[in-house]
């Protein structure tokens, strides 16, 4: 006996190392790239700014999901699922990339009643509507974060996360009174900031694991390739929704550098997605019983206790900088659907009434499948703006244009036939 408590205390010794060890890499790993991206020279270019908005829609809440859902539906396939996603999201983007350049060209010319116009207008209603829901949804999640260690009364909780949502929406129209968005997006840049450097912390303390437990056995679920796991693929595409927020940032930034920018957040965000979904896979049959943001703090505060935090604090900053970002996309889109009729005070101010008005009459939960299936179709909508471009300007050969419309009928199918993820 005397023996085997030593050798238990050891083994407690040396689990306890390995654990400040993950901790402390984590905290000086979040700490460095927070700073870096605060206050570093390169933070403070157009490149970087118009890269931000982009990048804060797309890594929100589903950077954490993403992972126990696929880890259950596809077992040890799950990372390659995620490829075949972000795959699909990067031709999304390609179609958006081709709009901002060529439809942004023709609108100006066509009159106001050309079918053009009318499918414009039609794409861009449809995503007013996904982008107040989503932004009330961002939003409520955060005060569900927010709330979840305060002691309140059931009764009561509906109500003060709905004043606290509207509170927050307030505020950040409030800072577009000035005239222009720049304010609104130091906020986002701010708030991607902390989120990245939460986000590098979590990946280093797996790393580190990794490091501490080489030439472990890892215990992988089964490989699990079906048709079943298609419509949850193509719910999930709203997980890795929010690069179409650069064709709606055209009164701060030229084409070319939305287009440049663009790339770069899709090419960051799925960097990120890759590398925590591959550092999760000695996690993965514990993650096929997780869910949600919960499940993945369960995760990994069995990787170490205290990055369990690292997980709150990753899960509100990722529901603000995705509710900035996609507040700077609707208030961007209200003055294109006004033809700049709306000013940038007026704009954010009639995007805002809209989400609000989804805080207080609608439960953001359970209408985020209608957010999903409008983002699809929004993208199915753009797919046939390109087409349609391509063949009136002459642009693109065959080859674009049949790669644009298969784009198009796999949003169709995701509309129609994908599973809300988040729901």
């Amino acid at each position: 006996m005397p023996g085997g408590d030593h050798q238990s205390t050891i083994w407690s010794y040396q689990l306890t190392r390995v654990f400040l060890l993950i901790i402390v890499i984590a905290v000086l790993a979040a700490v460095a790239v927070t700073a870096l991206l605060t206050f570093g020279g390169f933070a403070r270019t157009d490149t970087w700014r118009a890269t931000v908005t982009p990048l804060a829609s797309i890594i929100g809440s589903g950077f954490l999901i993403c992972g126990p859902l696929l880890a259950r539906e596809f077992g040890a396939a799950a990372i390659l699922a995620m490829a075949a996603l972000l795959a699909l999201a990067y031709a999304v983007g390609a179609v958006v990339r081709f709009n901002i350049v060529h439809v942004e060209d023709i609108a100006p010319k066509l009159s106001l009643h050309d079918p053009m116009a009318w499918a414009m207008r039609l794409a861009q209603v449809m995503l007013a509507i996904a982008y107040a829901v989503s932004v009330a949804y961002y939003l409520k999640l955060l005060a569900e974060f927010t709330m979840k260690p305060l002691a309140i009364a059931p009764e009561r909780h509906g109500l003060i996360a709905n004043l606290l949502v509207t509170v927050i929406i307030l505020a950040l129209t409030a800072l577009t009174f000035s005239g222009s968005i720049k304010k609104i997006e130091h906020a986002a840049h701010a708030s991607v900031s902390v989120k990245l450097g939460i986000i590098t912390g979590l990946l280093a303390g797996l790393a580190t694991w990794w490091a501490t437990h080489a030439g472990m056995p890892l215990d992988l679920p089964p490989t699990r390739l079906s048709w079943s796991g298609v419509p949850l693929l193509l719910g999930l595409v709203i997980t890795v929704q929010g690069f179409e927020t650069s064709r709606y940032m055209g009164g701060s930034y030229d084409q070319p550098t939305r287009v440049r920018t663009m790339r770069y957040a899709q090419w960051l965000s799925s960097a990120i997605y890759l590398a925590f979904l591959g550092l999760l896979t000695p996690f993965l049959t514990r993650a096929q019983h997780a869910e949600g943001v919960a499940g993945i703090l369960d995760i990994m505060t069995m990787v170490a206790p205290l990055l369990g935090v690292f997980v709150l604090v990753g899960a509100v900053s990722s529901q603000l900088s995705a509710a900035i970002a996609d507040s700077i996309g609707s208030g961007g889109l209200m003055i294109e659907v006004s033809r700049r009729r709306l000013g940038v005070r007026g704009a954010f101010l009639t995007a805002s009434a809209l989400s609000i008005a989804v805080v207080w009459l609608t439960d953001p939960f359970s209408v985020i499948a209608l957010s999903s299936r409008a983002f699809a179709l929004f993208y199915a909508m753009q797919a046939v703006l390109a087409v349609w471009v391509s063949f009136r300007s002459q642009v693109g050969g065959w080859p674009t244009r049949a790669g644009f419309a298969i784009v198009g009928l796999i949003c169709i199918v995701a509309a129609f036939a994908g599973a809300p993820a988040e729901s």
